[in-house]
């Protein structure tokens, strides 16, 4: 195994020419979750799309649940749930994706199985700025050995068979929009074709959590202040309503 850190322009090139699946974006207050996703191509077999599974959206569902993901001899979970959420006061956001009793069977023949009692992603943004989190309870790599529950963003475990990397795995994955906002991949499995010992290629993608950079706040008066506005807006409104009656009588209608 080969555990390394790369910058974040070095995963945006790795995930557009070998991962195959292009990053979730979120708007301007918008967040988005999803427990899992997978699109693979396996030599020998058809090609297999699932999910995503649980999603949810700050514009609704805010919530979801799965009761589990069942790919015989490729991947098992057990509860995925899944939240997103808008402050309309401050234009926060936030998003979480939490994944149960994974078992990543993928790539047994190689790794000897990978499981975690749960597999967390979460993102949040508010108007000082974008931050995202990646916890792995329990997590057992198998022979491809250890990393810390919380592992530093973009963390990649190569996956090798005879000296040749057959597969990546990109743990706490965090990739930046463009406009701001942040999309989080708690684990992602990136199979690489046209390299001897090829099993195809795709990805599998464990909890996702999107959040675009924070929207335009929304003060809401309340208290001394609201009934303050209200009497304002009553005060305006007498000079309009003479000015209205006024008219009225001087050009009556016919």
């Amino acid at each position: 195994m080969r555990v390394r850190m790369t910058g974040l322009a070095g995963l945006v090139a790795l995930a557009a020419l070998l991962a195959g699946v292009p990053p979730a974006a979120a708007a301007p207050g918008d967040a988005s979750a999803a427990g899992v996703r997978a699109g693979l191509s396996l030599l020998g077999g058809e090609a297999l799309a699932a999910g995503p599974f649980a999603a949810a959206t700050a514009d609704g569902p805010t919530t979801g649940t799965f009761a589990g993901v069942a790919l015989p001899d490729l991947l098992a979970t057990g509860v995925i749930t899944t939240a997103a959420s808008r402050d309309e006061g401050t234009g926060a956001v936030g998003s979480r994706a939490s994944t149960a009793d994974v078992r990543l069977d993928l790539l047994a023949s190689v790794t000897g199985g990978i499981s975690a009692t749960a597999v967390e992603a979460g993102c949040s943004a508010t108007q000082k700025g974008v931050a995202g989190t990646t916890e792995l309870v329990g997590l057992d790599l198998g022979r491809l050995g250890e990393v810390d529950a919380r592992p530093a963003p973009n963390t990649v475990v190569d996956v090798e068979l005879l000296g040749v990397d057959i597969a990546r795995i990109v743990l706490n994955e965090q990739t930046a929009d463009p406009d701001g906002g942040l999309t989080v991949n708690a684990v992602h499995l990136s199979l690489l074709g046209g390299v001897l010992g090829s099993i195809g290629t795709g990805d599998v993608v464990l909890s996702s959590a999107t959040c675009g950079p924070a929207g335009l706040p929304i003060p809401v008066a309340s208290g001394a202040g609201l009934w303050i506005g209200l009497a304002g807006l009553a005060v305006a409104a007498v000079p309009v309503t003479v000015v209205a009656l006024r008219r009225g009588r001087e050009n009556p209608a016919v």
